[in-house]
């Protein structure tokens, strides 16, 4: 069986970072991902509003890095949840349960979007990423001097 999941939209608010009683990290956001197509009047394309879940260090990475706006590559499997509400209606949502969290795109571009006041540009640029899997501490560094060489 497979159940994988990749996306890549903007975070519709800043991740909520939370604690469970054991003290581990869970972080929760919603991503705006476009649909690939249009209707066929020539309307404007739809957009799916994704509730994501990232738990441990990816949780704490996403609430470090990201906020409202950011571009994010998501990857991680859905997940079903049946539960019941206030009035004991029973309810069912979906949300991917987060493995991996990458940027969509580069801080420069962002800033510059930002200071002139554009929209954000919609097309990922090759930036680091992270895998929850990578040793912690030493899966980002600092870089000094002259970052203009950097592709992204």
């Amino acid at each position: 069986m497979l159940n994988h999941i990749t996306l890549m939209g903007r975070l519709t608010r800043d991740p909520e970072l939370r604690y469970t009683q054991s003290q581990t990290p869970v972080a929760s956001f919603s991503l705006a991902v476009d649909r690939d197509y249009s209707s066929r009047d020539g309307g404007e394309r739809q957009t799916d509003f994704i509730d994501c879940v990232a738990w441990r260090s990816t949780a704490e990475f996403v609430s470090k890095y990201f906020q409202k706006g950011s571009m994010a590559v998501v990857s991680g499997r859905l997940q079903i949840r049946d539960w019941t509400d206030r009035d004991n209606n029973k309810r069912r949502s979906a949300e991917v349960v987060v493995d991996n969290v990458y940027f969509g795109e580069s801080k420069r571009s962002r800033e510059e979007n930002q200071s002139a006041g554009r929209a954000p540009a919609a097309r990922p640029a090759p930036a680091g990423g992270y895998n929850d899997a990578r040793p912690a501490g030493g899966a980002f560094a600092d870089i000094d001097g002259d970052d203009s060489e950097l592709p992204f």
